[in-house]
């Protein structure tokens, strides 16, 4: 009988196409998935990977198998987390990837409750403005947006994902009214560049009857950090579009404003995003649960609603 553990360097390997990638994600050495993946091989008496110094492929056979355990591998691995909780209670790392400042903000003043709860949860959580690989980088869960949906993961939508206009009281008490979307481009704009693709990328416009225009904004500065955004438009130096999550705290307190607060830009949805396997693990399914109650409690779907006028 081969042990999980050798199947698991397998699978690792074959995902990656490379010992070394594998070794990364299962927090081992390439050397130590090597000679498993090599005690595989020669029990099951058939050669599974074709190695180059460059990479791994697999053969027909190493296809075939991988097929066949791949799917097992991820209910098992559930089955013994669930089994291995501390005294019938959620138990061991949590690994979840979120937004920084969403996650500083929104979902780390929740993190006490969560662990009084679930006491036996150890977090590992990552606070980065990008969309992880959820299952090659081994997250048990991930918060945000824009994601690409991986094989063998699901998405359990939040929020709206909306960004608005924002600008200082300042600025648009000194600078030409702004009362139309072609109103824009005489203004300073301070844009935001993808963390994921470098670029200022271009947003239409929208209303909540459906109407729809294109804008631009003088670019006066760009930035690739939302906060960083929020920050240069408190000084009064333009005109910024950022997603409600940001700018919510910033409207509350009244020190940015709305510009053209009919109008503003959907960009999808804020999603929960975890493995679609039918046994998750307890510590993962407690989290998913404890974020929707949270979602649900303090509204977050209808504050971060731009349809709304905040």
């Amino acid at each position: 009988m081969e042990t999980l553990s050798s199947i698991e360097c397998f699978v690792r390997a074959a995902e990656a196409s490379s010992f070394a990638e594998a070794a990364r994600r299962l927090g081992l050495t390439p050397a130590a998935v090597g000679k498993n993946v090599a005690r595989l091989e020669s029990n099951l008496g058939v050669r599974l990977f074709l190695r180059s110094t460059r990479r791994l492929t697999l053969t027909e056979a190493g296809e075939r198998f991988l097929a066949e355990v791949s799917g097992g591998l991820a209910s098992i691995q559930g089955a013994v987390a669930n089994l291995a909780s501390s005294q019938g209670q959620p138990a061991g790392t949590l690994k979840v990837s979120m937004g920084v400042a969403f996650g500083r903000d929104y979902i780390m003043p929740h993190l006490s409750d969560f662990l009084a709860r679930y006491p036996a949860i150890v977090p590992d959580w990552h606070f980065d403005n990008r969309a992880v690989d959820l299952i090659g980088e081994g997250f048990d869960a991930a918060l945000g947006g824009g994601f690409e949906l991986p094989p063998g993961a699901i998405a359990r939508q939040l929020a709206p994902a909306h960004r608005v206009l924002l600008a200082s009281p300042e600025y648009l008490a000194q600078h030409a009214p702004i009362e139309q979307p072609e109103d824009l481009a005489p203004h300073a704009g301070i844009l935001l560049r993808s963390p994921q693709t470098g670029r200022v990328r271009s947003w239409p416009l929208r209303t909540r009857d459906d109407r729809q225009a294109s804008f631009e904004l003088t670019r006066r500065m760009t930035m690739n950090d939302p906060e960083a955004a929020c920050h240069a438009a408190l000084q009064g130096l333009g005109v910024t579009l950022i997603s409600t999550v940001h700018a919510l705290p910033y409207l509350q307190s009244g020190s940015l404003q709305r510009v053209l607060p009919d109008w503003y830009v959907d960009t999808g949805s804020l999603s929960l995003y975890f493995s679609a396997q039918k046994l998750l693990p307890a510590k993962t399914r407690v989290f998913i649960d404890f974020i929707v109650e949270r979602f649900r409690e303090h509204k977050w779907a209808e504050r971060f609603d731009a349809r709304r006028r905040t």
